[in-house]
């Protein structure tokens, strides 16, 4: 496999050269660079043309989440990391409009990043497990109209739409059942078909898709 071509934005000189080197000892990645300021990591990105980029929140002269929707408006294909203090939910739902594909504190373990990295490259979404639950109460929110609308235009059925709004309100696939009364083993079908569908794997990435395609109104 090619290595994963990662690049570091963060103010922090000691963090970029730390990261750097957590990062070099695994031989999947390569640091092709480091950006101090959110406008050299939307040069970098722009002309490097990253894999992965890793982007801090507080920069100087443009901040992490400007750079986020300046590189997303200019289509960038470089899948992005915030890598943050902050565990704010306002933070965490906003870059996740803005497109970023990850949200991971400074202070995880090295191994999660690690996951994380690997995870936003094969496509997926990741966000650190202890910041799930405000991804899963925004989903909880939604109004039913807006899942079953996007339901809609992703190929779902009737029914798979109204599995997809009692998936997001927390109920097992047996309280979906009695539910519905459809048997267990149908509702499972409906569950695959729906991850399927919507490339998700969870709960938690059908929430994260959720706030992703701007479904709350």
């Amino acid at each position: 496999m090619d290595k994963i071509r990662v690049l570091i934005a963060d103010d922090h000189s000691l963090v970029r050269k730390g990261l750097k080197q957590i990062l070099e000892l695994e031989k999947d990645f390569e640091v092709i660079g480091q950006a101090a300021d959110g406008r050299q990591a939307i040069e970098m990105t722009t002309s490097l043309k990253p894999d992965v980029v890793l982007m801090d929140i507080n920069m100087p002269i443009i901040n992490g989440l400007k750079a986020i929707k300046m590189l997303k408006e200019n289509n960038t294909s470089a899948r992005i990391i915030v890598l943050t203090i902050h565990e704010d939910k306002e933070y965490l739902l906003e870059t996740i409009r803005m497109g970023a594909a990850g949200y991971i504190m400074k202070d995880a373990e090295v191994e999660h990043l690690i996951e994380a990295i690997k995870m936003v490259y094969r496509g997926k979404i990741y966000i650190q497990s202890n910041l799930t639950s405000d991804i899963i109460k925004e989903f909880d929110s939604l109004p039913n109209s807006a899942v079953i609308n996007k339901a809609d235009e992703n190929g779902l059925t009737q029914r798979e739409s109204e599995v997809l709004m009692l998936i997001s309100e927390g109920l097992s696939n047996r309280e979906i059942a009695d539910t519905l009364y459809i048997s267990e083993k149908t509702v499972k079908n409906h569950v695959s078909n729906i991850f399927k569908k919507l490339d998700v794997c969870d709960r938690t990435q059908a929430a994260i898709y959720a706030i992703k395609h701007n479904l709350k109104k």
